[in-house]
């Protein structure tokens, strides 16, 4: 093992060791990290900056202690003298390695920027925002009844609309006198109409008559990216969608990690808060950019969360979510002022959190369950919002049971050795010929298959960097139909297979998808293997349910989750990820998190429907039923070891093989290139 320095970029999880004095942005090429540069390491274009990160990081296995870079150099302050660089940046080519270090690689220095595919859903909500327009006439004061502007305004605001007795906040006060009077007396008031923590209030006038509107914002904030859906309180319309990876991600890909480092780094909860909400305001500025408006008109936010980022974006410590019994700080849904979360929208906006279900099972699951309403099926349904950490509701109108499962970071590209979250250049598609064992494939960016004329130039901006979550499904399943991989898991030699696309890789057997001469995109068994855990996990917790609920079969399936929308139904299947169904019955439901959060953002009604089926979710914890472990062991073969999956072999047939001889596998061996 080298006792070089061990270099971990985020969020590729990308990891290499590299000699003291190693330049980041140079390990960061040799390991294909996406890290831009356009002016050669000179430190003039700044388009190399990164964040490192500090302190215990147990699912790297690494401590980074400080002065694991180089020291702050003459080049870089320079930048920053000029044009600045934000508080805890470095520049990739003026920064070396000096011991073990976490790097994470911002978005704005990505050459392929991340494609955050929490996409708006198209959806008929029942209009009744929480704040609304009003337009008033106020009697001017008169020396012989003597009262206050902001009086007489609510006076003229309960007789004209039938408002009750309204408050002001100290910020409309003080800008109060000078509007009447510009206006003339006749103003537009944004009433936020109250709710169960807040009463009625006045939150901004304009003078005279307001053409325009005011906002809301939808938030799905999730362990990897954070979506946000800007609406016209006024029509309902998604005026603006935009989406950036979580900051997050730079101290644990999955919740357990940022977990463990909120527990082992003395203010670490804090600086994950602060990550966070600096991301968040970020994202902010991007849909308001994006929307042509300001901020400040922004005057109402939901959000939606898993347990864990719903405490660090509160600035909970989440230590308890670590540990059994994993209690929450509040399973309650939240009415808050955006300035408590430093939240940079109108002053006196209002922010709303749905309630979480249990401990690990979130907000953003309780939005599911507001989205897609199981309490009000008469089928038996089963929802599975994939993500980092899998939230499962199975139910009908009798009843609805929940319960989340611990996928980890391999559905996103995560630990997989070719793996990538999803940008352009990313395989997402793939077929395998069973004859030939030769794969054809699409990459994000292009809709010609790699073996179609004009894909070379069609691709030779982005070029083909990886395979993203939803490539590296079908890439496993076509594996397991082609005959490559066996139903245990293991990839086959040249022999077994019938191809050389198979080739020895130390112990065990990979798979060549595609080589350049320069550089090659393999499957390897270990890939296999985090694909059979994460996918394990997922559906042990969904049969889990099926236990509780008395049933072998469920009537229908939907995949919820920006990645969920993105999944191929048979591949899921072939690979064992969800129960045996009709594929015409295994839907899509895309970001549906997000639309329960813009349901709850333009209809407050559906707050109080929401708590109300939160408290009549029954939660099943898999941590302590005994048999998820015999799910798990059983669904980690493809697709199952026991589960006959009837449907499914009615549609496809799979190829009765194993590989494993007993003891064939061969020991060490050198990386063999395939032949052409």
């Amino acid at each position: 093992m080298s006792n070089d320095p061990l270099v971990i970029f985020t969020p590729s999880g990308k990891r290499g060791h590299f000699a003291v004095g190693t330049p980041v942005l140079t390990a960061a090429r040799q390991l294909g990290v996406d890290l831009d540069s356009v002016c050669g390491g000179r430190g003039i274009c700044s388009k190399c900056q990164i964040t490192p990160s500090y302190g215990e990081f147990p699912k790297h296995g690494v401590t980074v202690k400080e002065g694991a870079l180089s020291d702050w150099n003459s080049v870089e302050q320079r930048y920053d003298d000029k044009r600045g660089l934000p508080k805890g940046r470095r520049l990739g080519c003026q920064a070396k390695v000096q011991g073990d270090i976490v790097i994470d690689v911002p978005a704005e220095s990505q050459v392929h920027k991340q494609v955050v595919r929490k996409r708006v859903e198209a959806r008929d909500i029942t209009l009744n925002p929480s704040t609304k327009l009003f337009y008033v006439e106020v009697e001017q004061p008169d020396m012989h009844e003597p009262s206050g502007d902001l009086e007489r305004l609510i006076k003229a605001l309960r007789t004209d609309w039938g408002l009750p007795e309204l408050e002001a906040d100290l910020g409309l006060l003080k800008t109060l006198q000078p509007t009447l009077r510009k206006g003339e007396w006749k103003v537009t008031c944004a009433v936020h109409l109250g709710d169960d923590m807040f009463g009625p209030r006045i939150m901004h006038i304009w003078p005279g008559f307001y053409e325009g509107s005011v906002y809301g914002l939808a938030v799905d904030l999730g362990s990897t990216t954070i979506a946000g859906h800007l609406c016209d309180l006024a029509t309902g319309e998604v005026v603006a969608s935009s989406g950036i990876m979580n900051p997050q991600i730079r101290f644990g890909e999955d919740l357990m990690s940022r977990v463990s480092y909120s527990m082992m780094n003395a203010g670490g909860a804090e600086e994950m808060t602060q990550a966070v909400r600096e991301g968040m305001n970020s994202l902010f500025v991007q849909i308001a950019t994006e929307a042509g408006i300001d901020r400040s008109l922004i005057v109402d936010a939901v959000f939606v969360c898993n347990p864990v980022m719903h405490h660090l974006f509160l600035g909970i410590d989440p230590f308890e979510l670590g540990q059994a019994p994993f209690a929450l700080a509040t399973s309650e849904a939240l009415s808050l002022r955006a300035m408590e979360l430093e939240l940079n929208l109108h002053p006196a906006a209002r922010v709303y959190i749905l309630p979480c279900i249990a401990g690990h099972v979130g907000a953003d699951a309780a939005a599911v369950a507001l989205s897609e309403a199981p309490d009000k099926s008469d089928d038996l349904v089963l929802i599975v919002d994939v993500g980092t950490n899998a939230e499962i509701l199975l139910g009908n109108k009798d009843k609805v049971l929940a319960c989340s499962s611990p996928t980890g970071p391999a559905f996103e590209g995560a630990q997989i050795s070719s793996g990538q979250r999803a940008a352009p250049g990313a395989i997402e598609r793939v077929e395998i010929d069973p004859i030939t064992k030769e794969p054809r494939f699409r990459v994000i960016g292009s809709d010609v298959w790699s073996d179609e004329d004009g894909f070379d130039e069609v691709i030779a901006s982005t070029g083909i960097t990886g395979i993203c979550g939803s490539g590296i499904i079908e890439m496993v399943a076509e594996m397991r139909l082609a005959g490559i991989v066996d139903g245990p898991g293991l990839i086959g030699s040249p022999e077994q297979t019938g191809t050389s696309r198979c080739f020895l890789d130390g112990r065990t057997y990979s798979y060549m998808v595609w080589e350049d001469g320069e550089r090659q995109i393999t499957v390897t068994n270990r890939d296999i293997r985090e694909i059979q855990m994460a996918k394990a996990a997922l559906y042990s917790g969904a049969r889990l349910l099926m236990d509780k609920f008395g049933v072998d079969k469920v009537d229908r399936v939907v995949l919820a989750g920006a990645f969920g929308a993105h999944i191929s139904p048979k591949h899921a299947m072939v690979l064992g990820m969800i129960p045996d169904a009709p594929l015409d019955k295994v839907t899509s439901a895309g970001n549906a998190a997000g639309t329960g959060a813009r349901i709850a953002l333009l209809n407050t009604k559906a707050r109080a429907e929401i708590e109300q089926t939160v408290r009549n979710i029954h939660k099943i914890e898999t941590a302590i039923e005994p048999r998820f472990q015999e799910h798990f062991v059983n669904a980690s073969n493809i697709p199952n070891a026991v589960e006959p999956f009837p449907i499914l072999n009615s549609i496809v047939t799979l190829p009765d093989v194993t590989f494993n001889t007993g003891g064939g596998d061969k020991e060490g061996g050198r990386r063999r290139r395939r032949r052409s």
